[in-house]
């Protein structure tokens, strides 16, 4: 191990500025390496999604509303009905050709595993057309 002295000559000062060359090295480095990894890391299956939109509901005289209150209340077209029934009353109407539309209706503060229960019995009862109401958003002027 050695060590240099400064001896008295002006050519041969102490310099006191940090050698950033090996930190730019590095960091070109990680750089190149992030650019090639990220690519590989995001990699997602190619599909289209759909595009939601408010459709304006055209009520038949067929349609069932289903409606559930905050307090996890069911009814059919304004009907209050049990859940035991409600299941019953949708089996009935699954086998009708054409088979008719069921509209949810869901207060704002039910839970959702009262709504879930709903989409559960129609998934039993196999009735294939289901849409949720709602009311539009205010417009801001």
């Amino acid at each position: 191990m050695s060590m240099s002295l400064p001896s008295g000559d002006a050519e041969d000062e102490v310099n006191s500025t940090i050698n950033t060359t090996p930190l730019v090295d590095i960091m070109l480095v990680l750089l190149i390496i992030f650019l090639i990894t990220i690519p590989v890391v995001i990699k997602s299956v190619a599909i289209t999604l759909p595009v939601a939109s408010n459709i304006v509901t055209i009520t038949k005289p067929e349609n069932i509303t289903l409606a559930v209150d905050a307090g996890g209340n069911y009814y059919w077209n304004d009907t209050p009905v049990s859940n035991d029934v409600l299941l019953m009353m949708l089996a009935t109407e699954a086998v009708k050709v054409p088979q008719p539309e069921v509209h949810i209706r869901g207060d704002k503060e039910t839970r959702f595993e009262n709504i879930g229960r709903i989409l559960a019995d129609l998934q039993r009862s196999a009735i294939l057309k289901v849409g949720f109401v709602t009311n539009p958003e205010p417009k801001v002027y």
